[in-house]
């Protein structure tokens, strides 16, 4: 198992983005304004709902973040595709936590359900996934994962089967 703490504030995030946290060629989150989260509280590769691992991570919302004013004047609401990334990036870090080689990508999902909005008013998404599969072969290193997406406690986004896989080349 890899040596890295179970918490990660907003700097460890801003260091994984520029590929200091997990080493060159290996797991990176985005660099803001696509970084989808401000910290991430816990992390295991045993815990969760299946014992396979788990991550959970909160973003802080306000009124200024840059989507707000293009998504949509004048009605202004968080774009669902950026809560689905921020499951997508939690997944692929969670992986690199575990010292596991090669860079991140999404591969797919297999079920969305998007059942609230993220608008201005709210406070805080808070990111819950639990892996069903973590898969480290000579060929292939994937993680399979349930996600939700909480806004200020209430499940506002669902996902089953989200895919991340790393990749040496």
């Amino acid at each position: 198992m890899a040596q890295f703490p179970t918490s990660f504030d907003k700097d460890d995030l801003l260091k994984c983005a520029r590929g200091e946290l997990f080493g060159p060629g290996n797991a990176q989150l985005p660099a803001p304004p696509m970084l989808m989260m401000d910290r991430i509280t816990d992390v295991s590769a045993d815990g969760g709902a299946h014992g396979k691992g788990h991550i959970t991570a909160e973003f802080d919302i306000t009124p200024d973040l840059w989507f707000f004013e293009c998504h949509f004047p004048g009605n202004p609401i968080m774009p669902g595709c950026l809560g689905l990334d921020g499951l997508w990036q939690l997944t692929g870090f969670n992986l690199g936590w575990r010292g596991w080689q090669g860079r991140g990508y999404a591969l797919g999902v297999g079920e969305v359900k998007l059942t609230g909005m993220v608008r201005p008013e709210r406070k805080m998404l808070t990111y819950k996934i639990d892996f069903t599969k973590a898969i480290q072969t000579r060929r292939l290193t994937m993680g399979v994962a349930d996600g939700i997406v909480e806004a200020d406690g209430e499940v506002i986004y669902q996902v089953k089967d989200m895919k991340v896989a790393l990749s040496e080349s």
